[in-house]
């Protein structure tokens, strides 16, 4: 697996990261299948976990995932290697997703966090998505004091804009992006590239779709023709094009068992040429 070092820190993560929210959603797999997918992405080379508070089925359930991921790591002998980044900034009351960004709730939901994950500090905070009924500055400014209080290591934004991106640099150091990127939708490329231009990790958040989309893929003949070539899986295929957008893209793919883990992380492997990234820039991807 190659590695790329976080924003402007000296962390060493994998070029390809797991994101761990299927996992705990509705319709998610047993624990054991779970620990068994954790366990693969990183026997493959994996060592950046995604997760956030809210990935879970509703606020009854609240970190969730954080505590299956943390407990799946904590029993493995590289545990030391591995990367959990979290983030804050939603709620789920009866299971809908809704905003909250006010610096009272990041503070709570940070100690919470830390509780689940059962670390002192941690690793890399990310502000979920901004909330319209919040300055967006104060928002951020909650991360910058956790940063300062030494609860979190490094800071990173989620759902954001360039602009936004900026705004906060103006607060505390960005070490990390996350935004959605795939063929379906691809209004994050500038943002991605433009974190590329500042030394910013881009995290790629749902890269080949997400549920239904993502099982739509092996329907595009250029896909398939790709994967063939590189004896390759059309997921491969695709995680191969979003990391190839910038050099700062980690994508952070999720999976539910331990094939699609290791398939995953084995699309570092895949290089596509000019030429193929070209066709699949020219194809429209329905998402119908």
């Amino acid at each position: 697996m190659d590695h790329t070092t976080l924003g402007a820190t000296d962390e060493s993560i994998s070029r390809i990261g797991f994101g761990g929210m299927p996992l705990s959603i509705q319709g998610r797999p047993s624990t054991e299948q779970a620990r068994r997918t954790i366990n693969a992405a990183i026997d493959a080379g994996i060592n950046f976990l995604d997760t956030a508070d809210v990935y879970c089925i509703d606020d009854s359930d609240l970190g969730h995932n954080e505590r299956l991921l943390a407990s799946t790591v904590r029993e493995r002998s590289d545990r030391e290697q591995i990367r959990i980044a979290t983030k804050a900034g939603m709620r789920r009351p009866n299971g809908t997703w809704t905003y909250d960004g006010s610096p009272s709730h990041i503070r709570e939901a940070c100690e919470a966090s830390l509780r689940a994950l059962g670390v002192e500090q941690i690793f890399l905070y990310q502000f979920h998505v901004p909330d319209p009924n919040v300055r967006f500055e104060d928002s951020v400014e909650a991360f910058a004091q956790l940063q300062r209080d030494a609860k979190i290591r490094y800071v990173g934004l989620s759902n954001v804009s360039l602009e936004q991106l900026d705004v906060a640099r103006g607060i505390v150091a960005i070490e990390s992006v996350q935004n959605r990127l795939n063929p379906y939708f691809r209004e994050s490329i500038d943002v991605a590239r433009g974190c590329a231009e500042r030394g910013i990790t881009f995290l790629a958040y749902s890269p080949v779709g997400g549920g239904r989309l993502a099982k739509k893929l092996p329907q595009f003949d250029v896909l398939q023709r790709i994967a063939k070539a590189h004896h390759a899986s059309v997921h491969a295929v695709t995680l191969a094009w979003v990391r190839q957008q910038s050099p700062s893209v980690v994508p952070i793919p999720g999976a539910s068992t331990p094939e699609h883990a290791t398939d995953s992380a084995k699309s570092i492997d895949v290089v596509l040429t000019p030429g193929e990234m070209a066709e699949i820039d020219g194809t429209e991807f329905s998402r119908a």
